[in-house]
Order: structure tokens, then sequence, then C-alpha cells
């Protein structure tokens, strides 16, 4: 077997585990529960509150993420290994853990302190927002520092050599030539937060109409062994993440051509 075909084919076995796992899905599908489900009340809330809390996990993380991602691929300074070393805690803890040491920190008396000014974040609609940023953070000043590696230093150094700061070469030179990476990093972390689960429950809780995310309202389902209405949410979250992903391709795509 040539590598050609060996890669090719481990593609497709790849392929194939995922599109099983997606195609078993129809064997549990009932329309009328999927329509039922669609309707709902409790569903389209936590629709709501997925879409928008992760837009919001997804900004700060961007927002905090392309400075941080700019200072670990430019400049050396003291701690940047320890810095770039902990942006993996996210990958190498699980979910669940991240949202007991949220919860536990919240009981230090700092923790305490930040609640007493009224920063309320345990079982709370905060909580999920805190929950998918903490998650996402790392993950998105990854990606963001990997499309910021590819750009050539040089061309920053050039525009200072005409007068230009450092930010203003960082704005006008290097955010337009690494914009489709950002792009991209934002979608990859918009769709992790949408599906975030371990954190956001532990943190957040399982309250209906109030920190009840599609994620959770799934993991609630199944616990009452529903599996119709289990196999319903999973089909809504699926087609919102792969609608959300086939639409950036469409608008990436537009832009290309343009």
């Amino acid at each position: 077997m040539t590598w050609k075909r060996l890669s090719i084919l481990c593609a497709t076995g790849i392929f194939v585990v995922y599109g099983g796992l997606v195609a078993s899905l129809f064997y549990f599908f009932r329309g009328g529960v999927f329509h039922d489900a669609l309707l709902s009340e409790r569903t389209w809330f936590a629709i709501r509150l997925s879409l928008t809390a992760a837009t919001a996990a997804t900004l700060l993380s961007v927002l905090v993420g392309v400075p941080a991602a700019y200072a670990l691929s430019r400049h050396e300074f003291p701690g940047k290994a320890a810095i770039d070393t902990m942006l993996e805690l996210p990958m190498i803890v699980s979910p669940a853990a991240i949202g007991a040491m949220l919860l536990i920190f919240f009981n230090t008396p700092a923790g305490q302190w930040l609640q007493g000014w009224g920063l309320q974040f345990v079982f709370s609609p905060g909580g999920v927002i805190l929950a998918q940023f903490v998650i996402t953070a790392g993950v998105a000043t990854r990606l963001i520092k990997a499309a910021l590696d590819e750009i050539p230093r040089r061309y920053e150094e050039v525009a200072r050599t005409m007068g230009a700061s450092p930010a203003i070469a960082f704005a006008r030179i290097t955010l337009p030539l690494c914009r489709r990476g950002i792009l991209a990093a934002a979608v990859l972390t918009w769709a992790k937060a949408v599906g975030e689960f371990g954190a956001t429950i532990t943190l957040a809780g399982t309250m209906a109409y109030r920190t009840e995310t599609l994620p959770i309202a799934i993991f609630m389902q199944l616990s009452t062994a529903n599996i119709e209405g289990t196999v319903s949410l999973i089909l809504i979250l699926t087609t919102l993440g792969f609608a959300t992903l086939f639409a950036v391709r469409i608008l990436s795509g537009g832009r290309r051509d343009a």
C-alpha cells in the first residue's frame, strides 16, 4: 500500500467513525419528538443561552487572546515559558476539574471578596460565560499565536523604520495579514464554547430557564433515559455547529474571491 492510499484510508476512517456516530442518532429519531423539542420554550431558552454565552465568551477570549498571543509570538520576557505552558491547562485538565477549580476559588477569601462586589458566578448565568471563557481563552490564544507566527516580523520592522509605532504597525500590517487566522480561531473557539459542558455544569448548575445550556439540556434528557429527546437535542446542537462552520466558510471564501 502506498503512502497516498494509506493517508486517504486514515482520513476516510476518521470520517466513517464520526459519520457513523451521527448516523446512529437516526435509529432513535422520531419526527414528533423532534418537532416538540424544537418548539419547546425550554429548548429555545437553552439555545438562546448557549448562543449568547458562547458569543460573549468568544469575544472575551479573542479580545484577551490577540494581545496575549502577540506578546508570546513577538516578545521575550520573564515567565514567557511558564505562561505558554499554562495555556495548555484546559487541554490537560478535564473541563469538570476546571469547573471544580472555579467553584473552589469562589469559596476562598479572594472569591468571596469578588462576590461581595456583586459579581455572582456560582449557579448563575454569569457562571456559564465565565466557565466557557476559562475553557476557551487558552485555546483562542494558542490558535491566534499560530496565525501570528506565520507572519514575518520584518513587515512590522519595515513599518517601524518608516515611523510607525509598534501598535500602528500591528494594527495596519500584521492584523490584516492574519485576519483569516483570527477568524478561524474565533469560529473554533465559539464552537468549543457552545459545546462546553463539564465546567459549566460544575460552576453554574442545571437550573432550567436559568443556567441550562443546550449541552446541559442533553445531559438532563439522557439522565431521565429519554433517548428520543436526547437525540433531538443532539441533532439541534450538531446542526447549529455545522451551519455556523458552513456560513463562515462561505463568508471567508467570498472575501478571498473579492
